[in-house]
């Protein structure tokens, strides 16, 4: 067999399912690193992002026989990632920093925006406003921040230039964004925190 530095996650996660141990080691080794930094740029806590992310893992190959990935495996680590810190959030064990980010985002007259929806309405309103972005764009956005493609594989997959790809996630923001604008500041941090890439 090839060298396991060598093989795709596609036929890594293969291995995987036959609970080969060495290509869950070079998946740790791979993915490892790069999710941590996102959990703990959102998280702002070391241990609690170590945690998480071991966690993760650790879920993963306890599953690794049973998967059914129908993304790519990094756009599957980072769903995994930002559902457990939004668990976290729900169970008031994230770092208050993180909480007092998102009230020095609003102002004063916005706090009861925040005591009457919780982060699980917050999710589906994002997630509802991006149902209504015109289909170009939305297919474009999700390839980029759900399916974290680069704009490179966007272009190609969709059959145009990377810069209509980069304009086209542009105005998906910017449109977002404005459909957002009641909840000030806070659909900033939440967008980034649903669908940030790295």
């Amino acid at each position: 067999m090839d060298s396991y530095e060598s093989l795709t996650d596609q036929e890594l996660l293969v291995l995987l399912k036959q609970q080969d141990e060495l290509a869950f080691a070079e998946v740790y080794s791979r993915h490892w690193d790069m999710l941590f930094q996102h959990a703990r740029k959102v998280l702002r806590d070391t241990d609690e992002s170590k945690d998480l992310i071991q966690d993760l893992f650790i879920s993963f190959w306890t599953k690794s026989d049973n998967l059914d990935i129908r993304t790519n495996l990094k756009g599957y680590f980072y769903r995994a990632v930002r559902n457990r810190i939004l668990n976290l959030i729900r169970n008031k064990k994230v770092n208050h920093d993180f909480i007092e980010l998102i009230a020095a985002q609003m102002d004063d007259s916005d706090d009861t925006i925040l005591d009457g929806i919780n982060e699980r309405d917050l999710v589906k309103l994002i997630d509802e406003e991006i149902e209504k972005l015109p289909p170009k764009m939305k297919r474009a956005f999700e390839m980029s921040r759900k399916d974290f493609l680069s704009n490179k594989e966007i272009a190609a997959q969709l059959g145009i230039s990377e810069d209509a790809v980069k304009q086209q996630i542009s105005r998906s923001m910017k449109l977002l964004k404005s459909r957002l604008g009641k909840y000030p500041g806070l659909s900033i941090v939440l967008i980034t925190l649903m669908h940030q890439q790295i």
